[in-house]
């Protein structure tokens, strides 16, 4: 299949999470994928998976998107690969990867603050800052950032304190960087979901998952695939016109 573009997601090798879904969904889309992960073995089986299934061109490298010089090298590497002709140049980032936790307030530690916040909120300036400069010259680009219904209502669903601020800071870092990007061709739209069928809440009871679902009117949590399409979309020719925007996926359980 030919491309002409790739798509940058980060946390693309869990198994049942949304940024693989969001990968197998862009290359459905006739995209380029580049997987990156913390666990880059699991990116390169992945990866190999999607480009099997899809005959897109694909990509994996390993990363931490905490860690400054770890999304550098990553940078690096799809940009050797887009040099090279491996890959097709970067026109959308999704920033997929992050960590929740369900401590209580008062049970928090500092290095517990610090780790949620690092990955969700600084790993995504940090992938978007390291990629953003070859979608400004190309005057194409479409920055997807993945908050939470947890950042607009005050937790609620798994994650408490650390994870909403997090969120919340992604939602401030979306509009900021929209506004100031403009009519430049790179577009910057936040994605919040709601409670979704997914690895990441990790040691929850079935009691907590039972309530969890009672609070959401359409009766269900969301799939992967359902939060994936509206990543695509906003990744796309046609979604042009949105910048700075909030999609809520939700399921109606936070109406505003």
């Amino acid at each position: 299949m030919t491309t002409s573009r790739t798509a940058v997601i980060t946390g693309a090798a869990a198994e049942r999470g949304i940024g693989q879904a969001t990968a197998r969904a862009y290359a459905d889309a006739g995209w380029a994928v580049a997987i990156l992960d913390l666990d880059g073995d699991a990116a390169e089986r992945v990866a190999a998976r999607i480009a099997a299934d899809t005959g897109v061109a694909t990509f994996a490298a390993a990363v931490d998107v905490a860690d400054e010089q770890s999304v550098q090298r990553a940078q690096a590497a799809v940009a050797q690969a887009v040099e090279t002709g491996r890959l097709p140049v970067v026109g959308a980032v999704a920033n997929i990867a992050g960590i929740t936790s369900p401590v209580p307030f008062l049970d928090t530690t500092l290095e517990l603050w610090n780790r949620v916040m690092a990955v969700n909120a600084t790993g995504t300036y940090l992938v978007t800052r390291a990629f953003l400069p070859d979608m400004l010259a190309a005057g194409f680009g479409r920055i997807v950032t993945m908050s939470s219904v947890s950042a607009q209502r005050g937790g609620g669903v798994f994650g408490k304190v650390p994870y909403s601020s997090a969120k919340a800071a992604v939602l401030g870092f979306t509009k900021a960087l929209a506004r100031e990007l403009g009519s430049s061709g790179v577009t910057v739209n936040a994605v919040t979901p709601g409670a979704v069928d997914t690895n990441i809440r990790v040691g929850s009871t079935d009691e907590q998952e039972a309530a969890i679902v009672r609070d959401i009117p359409v009766g269900r949590t969301a799939t992967p695939e359902e939060v994936a399409a509206v990543i695509v979309f906003l990744s796309s020719d046609a979604a042009a016109y949105l910048q700075g925007s909030t999609i809520d996926i939700n399921g109606g359980s936070h109406l505003h």
